[in-house]
C-alpha cells in the first residue's frame, strides 16, 4: 500500500538559508526585541533561519534571557562561554557550529537592523559575491566613536587594499564556506574580509545600512579598541602576506641591513688602511657592525619562521564553552 504524502502539518524545514551570529555581552534588555525582529524579518522574506547567541561572559541576566527565548522559538540556539573571551572569540564560537547555506553576523544592541538581511543576501546571490559588509553611512553615536572609527577605516582601507567604508559594522553576510576558513581571535573579528581574502574569498561587496541609536544600556568599548585594532591590523597584514614565507620579509631587511653594515665597514677599512685615518673616534663604526649583527639576527628570526612553518601548528581561538543550547527546525503548520 503506498504511503501517504506527508501533510502540511509535519513538514519540517530541513534546508536552513541563514544563519545568524550574535555576540552577547551584557544585553539582556535587547535581546527579545532582537529576537522578534530577525522572527519578523525572516517569515516576511520566507528565509528558513537558524539564530546563534553566543553570551561572552556576561554578568547580567543575558544568558537567562537566551534561555527563554530557546525555550520558546527552539530555531535561537544559545551558546554560553566560560568567561569574556571577546567578540572574535564569540564570533569563532558561532561560526563553528552553523549549519545555513549564508552565514550573517549582526551586533546585540538593536543599533544594527535584521531587515537589512533579506537584501544582503540577495547581494550575495545575484552579484555572486563571497560576502557583503554593512557601511554605517549615516552613524547614530557620539563624535567620540565615528572620528577615530573613520581615521579607523581610513588607514584600514589602505592598509588592505579592501574598498570597504565601514570594517567596524557588525552586520555582515557570508557565504558559509568562507567563515569556515578563517581563525578569529583578538580582535581579528573586525578584519574578516581580509583575512577571507587572503584565503581566495575576494568577491566583497558593501552595503549602505540603517544605523539606529543605542536604545539600552552603554557601549562596551572604549578607545583601547582602536589600539588594539591597529596592532592586529599589523599582524593580519603581515600574517596574509608573509606567513607563509617569513624568510622573503625577514630576509629582505636582513639583507638591506646586512649589506649597508658590510658597505660601511669596508668604506671604513679603506680610509683606515689607504688613507691612514683614525677609527677610534667614529660612531660610524659602531653603526656599521650593529648593521651586520642585525641582518644577521633578521635571517636567523627568518629562518626560525620558517621551522614552525613546518610544523604546521594550529593552536586555535583559544576560547571554552559552558552551556550550548542546540537549535531545532521549526514544524510549520
Amino acid at each position: 500500500m503506498p504511503s501517504s504524502p506527508t501533510s502540511p502539518a509535519e513538514h519540517v524545514q530541513s534546508e536552513v538559508d541563514l544563519s545568524i551570529v550574535v555576540p552577547v555581552y551584557e544585553e539582556e534588555e535587547s535581546l527579545r526585541e532582537l529576537a522578534d525582529r530577525i522572527r519578523e524579518t525572516c517569515t516576511a522574506a520566507a528565509v528558513s533561519f537558524e539564530v546563534w547567541m553566543v553570551d561572552d561572559g556576561s554578568r547580567d541576566g543575558s544568558w537567562s534571557v537566551i534561555e527563554e527565548i530557546h525555550r520558546s522559538d527552539p530555531r535561537f540556539a544559545g551558546l554560553r562561554l566560560q568567561r569574556n573571551y571577546g567578540k572574535s572569540a564569540a564570533l569563532a564560537a558561532g561560526f563553528a557550529r552553523v549549519e545555513g547555506r549564508l552565514v550573517a553576523t549582526i551586533d546585540a544592541d538593536l543599533q544594527d537592523d535584521p531587515r537589512e538581511l533579506p537584501p544582503m543576501m540577495r547581494m550575495i546571490d545575484e552579484e555572486e559575491l563571497d560576502l557583503v559588509s554593512g557601511w554605517k553611512k549615516v552613524r547614530q553615536d557620539p563624535l567620540n566613536k565615528t572620528v577615530p572609527s573613520r581615521f579607523f577605516n581610513y588607514v584600514t582601507r589602505k592598509i588592505s587594499r579592501i574598498p570597504l567604508h565601514d570594517f567596524n559594522c557588525g552586520l555582515k553576510i557570508y557565504r558559509r564556506e568562507v567563515v569556515e576558513s578563517v581563525t578569529l581571535y583578538g580582535e581579528l573579528h573586525r578584519y574578516i574580509p581580509l583575512l577571507a581574502k587572503w584565503e581566495g574569498y575576494d568577491r566583497i561587496g558593501e552595503k549602505p545600512v540603517v544605523h539606529h541609536p543605542r536604545k539600552h544600556g552603554s557601549t562596551k568599548f572604549g578607545f583601547e579598541r582602536y589600539v588594539r585594532g591597529f596592532l592586529d591590523l599589523i599582524s593580519v597584514v603581515f600574517l596574509t602576506r608573509f606567513a607563509a614565507r617569513p624568510m622573503h620579509f625577514f630576509g629582505t631587511l636582513g639583507t638591506l641591513a646586512f649589506a649597508a653594515g658590510f658597505l660601511i665597514s669596508l668604506w671604513l677599512s679603506y680610509e683606515k688602511i689607504v688613507l691612514g685615518y683614525a677609527l677610534a673616534n667614529r660612531p660610524l663604526l659602531l653603526f656599521g657592525v650593529m648593521m651586520i649583527l642585525l641582518g644577521a639576527q633578521m635571517f636567523t628570526t627568518g629562518l626560525l619562521g620558517e621551522m614552525m612553518i613546518q610544523r604546521d601548528m594550529d593552536r586555535g581561538a583559544g576560547y571554552r564553552v559552558g552551556n550550548v543550547l542546540e537549535p531545532r527546525p521549526m514544524i510549520y503548520n
